[in-house]
């Protein structure tokens, strides 16, 4: 679904979405937004932030608070860094500033509906995925539990809600403690985008995991940034 109130823009975007074999439908305000995405269930959201009736970020909080994690890429023509921090941490996916490259735009949308296992094989599997390994499927640190195959996270007895982009990176590095990893290549195994990511999102991203699951977020003692090259995890 593309929520823009400029046709020119909502009807080219959704019409280069149906070239790439997409299905595509538009909204054109704010109201209208949160009403079709509760009914039409779209598999991802491409969200402008300037919109009549209800900003982008009242539609995303609304949503967001309604339990839908429905993934959502939000475009804005601002610069402002305010609008940027608020979308990511209101659990949007991605932040794309407008004006932007249409392959960028599609690189990331595919990235992220990949990352949410919406998007369809080519092909019908030759066999049923396998389970991951019993000791991948339930990771432990300090009071937080996830649950690889459930989705979930708990710090002690308390549920902690983490977005699809925020689980996907704290499983990432879960899986890969101890090792330091650039915030390009965070982009590439988490996001990926082999070029064109924001190094930022990246920082946002992990300041979001510190808040929701470190004790201390201003000293960290698993989410760890290594100076100058990244960061690393660590029990």
């Amino acid at each position: 679904m593309v929520v823009e109130d400029d046709p020119a823009i909502s009807e080219g975007l959704a019409l280069n979405l149906r070239l790439q074999g997409y299905r595509a439908t538009v909204a054109a305000d704010g109201e209208s937004a949160v009403l079709r995405i509760e009914s039409e269930r779209p598999d991802l959201v491409l969200l402008d932030i300037s919109l009549p009736k209800r900003s982008g970020i009242s539609v995303l909080e609304t949503v967001r608070g309604n339990g839908d994690q429905v993934p959502v890429i939000v475009l804005s023509a601002r610069q402002d860094e305010f609008d940027k921090v608020a979308a990511l941490r209101l659990g949007a996916d991605d932040y794309v500033t407008k004006p932007f490259a249409l392959a960028e735009l599609l690189a990331r949308l595919a990235a992220v509906l990949r990352r949410s296992r919406l998007a369809a094989p080519a092909s019908p599997p030759a066999k049923p995925p396998e389970a991951p390994p019993p000791d991948e499927t339930r990771l432990r640190f300090g009071d937080i539990e996830v649950d690889v195959r459930a989705r979930t996270v708990a710090r002690g007895d308390k549920p902690v809600k983490l977005t699809h982009l925020e689980f996907e990176l704290l499983t990432f590095l879960c899986r890969n403690e101890d090792r330091v990893f650039s915030r390009e290549e965070l982009m590439l195994g988490v996001w990926g985008l082999r070029q064109g990511g924001s190094a930022r999102t990246v920082d946002n991203f992990v300041a979001q995991l510190r808040a929701k699951l470190e004790t201390d977020p201003d000293h960290p003692v698993h989410l760890l940034t290594v100076r100058g090259s990244g960061y690393r995890f660590a029990r």
